[in-house]
């Protein structure tokens, strides 16, 4: 299993940026996906997953600003981060179900 995000960098206090999370070596149309991310000096985060089927769920700190969405000819998730605010600063993650393999993660910051 090979996970690569990008997409990452500096965004203002309200301002919005989009992850992706290109996959290899499974059957990326039948595998969840989910993205995590680990705040510095803190411990990892869900943010939110998405099923096979598409079915997203997010996680009580982005309920309603963030997308998670999939293209499966493209083997890539992605994370449409909205309204962001300098507590969703850290390093991003992807993983693929069932959650033992990792990407490298993608460092996020907000600051004006």
């Amino acid at each position: 299993v090979h996970l690569v995000e990008s997409g990452g960098g500096v965004v203002q206090p309200g301002g919005s940026l989009k992850l992706s999370c290109t996959g290899s070596g499974f059957t990326f149309s039948s595998t969840a996906m989910g993205w995590a991310r680990r705040p510095a000096g803190k411990n990892v985060q869900w943010v939110s997953r998405i099923a096979s089927d598409g079915t997203p769920t997010y996680y009580n700190s982005v309920k309603g600003r963030n997308t998670i969405s999939r293209d499966n000819a493209k083997n890539t998730v992605y994370l449409e981060m909205n309204d962001m605010q300098p507590e969703d600063t850290g390093v991003y993650f992807c993983a693929a179900e069932p959650y033992r393999d990792w990407g490298r993660g993608v460092q996020v910051t907000v600051s004006s």
